[in-house]
């Protein structure tokens, strides 16, 4: 009977052992899945918003992973439903699924480029960033003609234009109103170097008439040969006191909503109307980009050049003239090409 007894215990104490075994494998197994073993496949960029839910994530997420349960467990195990922080973030392939719940708690993001245009109307420019941003293009349209924002950074509603130099910045995608203003600002700041400055004061204009110029030779041409003759022109107007009579001017009074500017408009009482009042109007009418500004503050203006309209050939182009008298057959020339060209 002994004997039957002390085998029946040494085969529980085995059983016992096997399933300890057993129940330890599988959690080691379960840690190192979890921890250790790569799990993603297919790397994704994941743009998790105030709203979004660490089930919304694993929903996304389903088809780029081999092993969606073990990152749920991960997501369980650390919180990720209290933790998540929205962001921006690179989901790579080979992490595990404790990275990308650490990665989605401690808001390790990864930065996005943000471009911005070179555009006539604030609305294009709220759109352009909140469409590679988390702001909505409300926030940042309420913040183009907020006065008390725009001057936390120099500027004002009018010439709030000015703040902005296209190019393309690495900004963290959840950068807010300010963050992006900041990076604005240092972008200007960086542009005007101290040959840039000295320029603008041989010129005799200040760094927003510098832009203000700049965005109304935007108006005028596509053409980087005739920028720095357009910005000739304008100066030597100018320095004689003559009216800009700058078409774009009178466009940005309509809004940029027609393609040909009519007697009628030219009468519109406002001091962007450079038809009607000389000088520069009181701010930007468009984001000029650095060629703009670039030509400005490198005008040919020792050609002498006073007027100039588009060439006949209706390539872009424009011709220069000196004299009224020369100005005028050059727009006779161009109006019998313009009405050959309707027929």
């Amino acid at each position: 009977m002994k004997k039957k007894g002390n085998k029946w215990l040494g085969r529980l104490l085995a059983g016992v052992f096997v399933a300890i075994v057993v129940v330890g494998g599988g959690k080691a197994w379960t840690w190192l899945s979890d921890n250790k073993l790569p799990n993603v496949k297919m790397g994704r960029d994941l743009y998790v918003y105030p709203y979004t839910t660490s089930e919304d994530v694993l929903a996304e997420l389903d088809s780029c992973v081999s092993r969606p349960g073990s990152l749920k467990r991960a997501f369980e195990e650390h919180q990720v439903a209290h933790y998540i922080k929205p962001g921006h973030y690179l989901v790579k392939a080979g992490q595990t699924s404790a990275y990308i719940s650490r990665m989605l708690n401690n808001g390790w993001q990864t930065p996005v480029q943000l471009r911005i245009p070179a555009v006539r109307l604030k609305s294009s420019l709220a759109r352009a960033i909140s469409s590679q941003m988390m702001t909505d293009s409300a926030t940042v349209a309420e913040a183009l003609i907020n006065d008390q924002i725009l001057g936390r950074y120099g500027f004002n509603s009018a010439t709030a234009f000015s703040l902005f130099i296209p190019d393309t910045y690495e900004m963290y995608w959840t950068a807010s109103i300010d963050d992006i203003f900041a990076r604005q600002k240092k972008a200007w700041d960086a542009y005007w170097t101290e040959d840039n400055v000295a320029k603008a004061k041989r010129l005799g204009l200040s760094k927003l008439q510098v832009s203000i110029l700049a965005s109304i030779v935007k108006g005028e041409s596509n053409l980087p040969k005739d920028y720095p003759k357009l910005a000739g022109v304008y100066i030597n107007r100018l320095r004689k006191g003559m009216k800009l009579q700058a078409c774009p001017t009178v466009a940005f009074l309509l809004n940029y909503e027609t393609t040909r500017i009519l007697n009628k408009d030219l009468q519109i009482d406002s001091p962007y109307n450079t038809y009607k009042y000389a000088g520069l109007p009181p701010g930007p009418i468009a984001v000029p980009g650095k060629e703009y500004l670039n030509a400005v503050l490198n005008p040919d203006t020792s050609s002498g050049f006073l007027f100039f309209c588009a060439d006949p050939s209706f390539d872009g182009s424009h011709r220069f003239a000196r004299t009224y008298s020369e100005h005028m057959k050059n727009s006779r020339d161009y109006q019998t090409a313009l009405a050959a060209r309707g027929k």
